[in-house]
């Protein structure tokens, strides 16, 4: 609960009954007025419910691949399920939601995602189980992309990637903190007691994220019917660069949730053979993300996204090659730079998709920040899958195979993306 009670603290120094004074009408927050830290605090608060909701469960796969008699790959689906679905209802529900208005649709989601995840401890079978968090994957489908959105259209562009950076940190600590929380009380009272907790620490955050959130400062788009996303859609999917972001986003992020999907699996198994308590703190490894995603975006604001994102998937690559000897200090050094590697280049990848499309004549930053989500989830989903086969089969090494070979594409793509020109600006309108 700690944790969940820092959203909270993370106030500026006005009262808290006192709500931010927006800014002048349409004028986006600056760094330092107190409507910017309030907005960061809130989505702050939603990174980390998001992420304690979504990868909470990660802990407790070997807990409950002994309790239902499954295998590791097929112990992921209660993962790979939220994931998979979230990937699917991402475009269509944030695109159809956003015009009811961003802050109201994103308390929803938060609430009755939190909601269901006090449902999920009274599963009576594992399917059940899957299913719950199927549906928990619809129901916070919207959030990431229009917390994405709403920043865009909130933060200056000069601050934006350190405002998406801070977010990500949320969801750096959000992911910790589900997966601690989740096995330590596990470890104690069964894997129910555990999503228990997870359930009460998203209640708290959600109501956190509505409390500190601002008075939105630029206006809510116009509603949008589905048959009006195929411009947009067909324009984002035609732009080379956002191609590339999104390949890139789909291939470190099933990378990233391969490595801490199963690396519980090794340290319980000989030779290691570390209690389950212990081997849920490998998830410290989290705050080195925290740090790595704020750094990484102010880095891209001030030297340019390109060379921080090749650093980083090179940083990320190193690092799971760290991870192939039976050495504990290897491994957790492996561990944190696959870590680093992973926040840095998503925090500049996701923060660049906005900016980019927000520059196309006709691009809606929204629908490529879901499209952007849509490949994240996806390889959350696929490529977490099939990195468990590649684990029950072939072992350790077979999955430090699989990992290089989707960071070698993704570092292939960020050297791609070096050449690919920024879009012209577009045509100033005719004046009479």
């Amino acid at each position: 609960m700690g944790v969940v009670r820092s959203c909270a603290m993370t106030t500026t120094e006005r009262p808290a009954a006192t709500p931010a004074a927006p800014a002048a009408s349409g004028a986006p927050h600056e760094r330092g007025t107190p409507g910017f830290r309030r907005l960061g605090a809130a989505l702050w608060c939603s990174g980390l419910a998001t992420f304690v909701l979504v990868y909470s469960v990660q802990g407790l796969l070997p807990t409950l691949s002994q309790q239902f008699g499954v295998s590791s790959s097929v112990a992921s689906l209660v993962l790979s399920a939220t994931t998979g679905t979230l990937a699917l209802a991402v475009l269509p529900l944030s695109a159809l939601l956003e015009s009811w208005g961003r802050a109201r649709v994103m308390t929803w989601a938060l609430g009755i995602s939190a909601v269901l995840a006090l449902i999920a401890p009274l599963a009576p079978t594992f399917g059940v189980l899957v299913a719950i968090r199927a549906l928990q994957g619809i129901t916070l489908a919207a959030l990431p992309a229009l917390s994405m959105a709403h920043l865009t259209k909130e933060v200056a562009p000069r601050h934006l990637g350190g405002a998406v950076g801070l977010m990500i940190a949320g969801n750096t600590l959000g992911g910790l903190s589900g997966r601690l929380v989740a096995t330590v009380v596990a470890d104690v009272g069964g894997w129910r007691a555990g999503l228990a907790a997870v359930g009460v620490v998203s209640v708290v955050a959600a109501v956190a994220f509505r409390w500190l959130l601002p008075a939105a400062t630029a206006p809510d788009p116009s509603p949008t019917r589905l048959r009006d996303l195929g411009g947009p859609l067909r324009l984002h999917l035609r732009d080379p660069g956002l191609l590339c972001l999104f390949g890139i986003a789909f291939l470190i992020m099933g990378a990233f949730v391969t490595v801490y999907n199963y690396l519980g699996f090794r340290l319980l198994a000989p030779p290691f053979s570390l209690p389950a308590a212990l081997t849920g703190l490998i998830f410290l490894g989290y705050l080195a993300g925290g740090w790595a995603s704020t750094g990484a975006g102010r880095l891209g604001d001030r030297f340019g996204r390109r060379p921080v994102l090749w650093i980083s998937a090179t940083l990320a690559l190193a690092g799971i090659w760290l991870t192939q000897p039976d050495s504990l200090v290897a491994i957790l050094a492996g561990l944190l730079l696959v870590t680093v590697g992973f926040f840095g280049a998503h925090s500049v990848a996701s923060s660049w998709v906005g900016r980019r499309s927000s520059m196309l004549q006709g691009g809606v930053p929204a629908q490529a920040s879901s499209l952007y989500l849509f490949a994240y989830y996806a390889g959350s989903s696929a490529g977490g899958a099939a990195g468990g086969i590649a684990f029950d089969h072939l072992g350790w090494f077979g999955l430090v195979g699989y990992v290089s070979v989707l960071l070698v594409g993704a570092l292939a793509l960020a050297l791609v993306l070096r050449r690919i020109p920024a879009p012209a600006p577009a045509p100033a309108p005719a004046t009479a």
